[in-house]
């Protein structure tokens, strides 16, 4: 960690050990805030959007007074979300995702048209408020359903098409949908749950078998250093062949796969392979508990790098397509999603997971559907299984073509 002046304004520069640290603090802060003010546990907000958003306000003000900047060093953020969503592959039993039926397809249906439903109303408020309708495809699949990544990849493309802006109002939109995807997730799950005045009972259905398997493999053993061992060793396995995997398909193909998801097939192939012919023993609790540590480390790290000044000063009309969609957001679960779902607690804990990932990003999905199910000491394991493995893998057979033929058919 290191201060200099430039243009007469002090900066922190935070190597990769001081950010990690800060990250981890917040992380802390966060989750002690939500002890002491009983109310934002109640809310269902994740301590790592606490944390971290908390610093990103702090870092807004202080460089609107020209007193300190922050430049961080999150060279670890990729590697902590990588394993993170190993961890998820790892849990991604076929067996296990038989056992999704009927509210997998239905939660996967409402991906795809919620992708292509932004996409619709990005275009379509974008032209009615006087801006290109592209950039309304930037405000819409690209950045809430998209993510950072996808904002990344595809601003640049728009603007070499001739969408000038399309990059900045792509990165703020993805911005601006980590935010809102974090704090109102949990907020509409209690909601639902409170209005319906919902059992707090997940369906157990097709779980029975699964639990015995589960029971069995993990008797007598608990979380020591040598599990926990073995379990990194597994997954930092997978995520090098994934790099590996994903740098060859990008080779011959010429298709860029985003970081996280060659890691995680890999996992699901060597979980899948372990099932079949046992070569270690899978224990669970060691894999919750990194992937709990990467998950906080990893978001509150996006949170406290996050640019709010990049938000507050976009202009009007970018302002309103994002309202609408946040509108549109609430409107597509309360009355389409959560219906389909069967109107039960596992719904209500899923359109948590909508709003979190359909907004901002899988792991903000993650983060909602744990605060919630933290609140109300009952774990949705259908949702646990459903909502990642629609929103970080399978929505991209759609969402991508979905936000490739919008960009080309609105630039002509």
């Amino acid at each position: 960690m290191s201060f200099e002046l430039v243009n007469k304004v002090m900066v922190m520069k935070l190597d990769i050990v001081a950010t990690v640290a800060i990250a981890v603090l917040l992380l802390m802060f966060g989750a002690w805030i939500r002890r002491v003010f009983p109310v934002i546990a109640r809310f269902c907000i994740p301590s790592a959007v606490i944390g971290g958003f908390t610093f990103s306000i702090l870092a807004w003000m202080l460089k609107e007074a020209n007193m300190l900047t922050f430049k961080m060093d999150t060279t670890l953020q990729m590697p902590f979300m990588i394993a993170f969503f190993t961890t998820v592959g790892l849990g991604g039993s076929f067996g296990l995702i038989k056992k999704g039926g009927r509210s997998l397809v239905v939660y996967l249906v409402g991906c795809w048209t919620l992708a292509i439903m932004q996409n619709v109303v990005g275009a379509g408020t974008a032209m009615l408020t006087g801006i290109h309708p592209v950039l309304g495809v930037m405000a819409g699949a690209v950045s809430l359903e998209g993510g950072m990544g996808a904002a990344s990849a595809f601003g640049p493309t728009a603007e070499q098409l001739g969408v000038q802006g399309a990059f900045v109002v792509a990165v703020a939109s993805a911005t601006y949908g980590l935010i809102s995807g974090g704090l109102v997730g949990g907020p509409l799950a209690k909601w639902l749950i409170e209005r319906y005045n919902l059992p707090i009972e997940t369906s157990q259905e097709n779980f029975d078998e699964l639990d015995e398997v589960t029971a069995a493999a993990e008797k007598n053993t608990g979380i020591t250093s040598d599990s926990v061992m073995s379990m990194l060793a597994v997954i930092l396995v997978a995520m090098v062949l994934g790099a590996m995997g994903s740098a060859k398909i990008k080779e011959i193909t010429g298709f860029v796969l985003p970081g996280y998801v060659g890691a995680m097939f890999v996992a699901v192939i060597i979980r899948n392979f372990n099932d079949v012919k046992p070569m270690f023993r899978m224990n669970e609790k060691a894999i919750d508990l990194i992937a709990d540590v990467s998950l906080g480390i990893f978001l509150t790290m996006a949170m406290m790098s996050l640019k709010i000044w990049e938000i507050s000063n976009l202009a009007g009309p970018l302002l309103i397509i994002l309202a609408v969609q946040t509108i549109f957001m609430f409107i597509f679960c309360i009355y389409f999603l959560f219906p389909l779902l069967g109107r039960n607690y596992d719904a209500a804990i899923m359109c948590a997971g909508m709003i979190g990932h359909g907004l901002g990003a899988t792991p903000n999905a993650i983060a909602n559907m744990g605060a919630v199910t933290e609140r109300y000491g009952v774990v949705s394991r259908k949702a646990l299984l459903i909502v990642p493995l629609c929103g970080a893998v399978l929505i991209d057979m759609v969402a991508i073509p979905n936000i490739v033929w919008f960009i080309n058919y609105f630039a002509k």
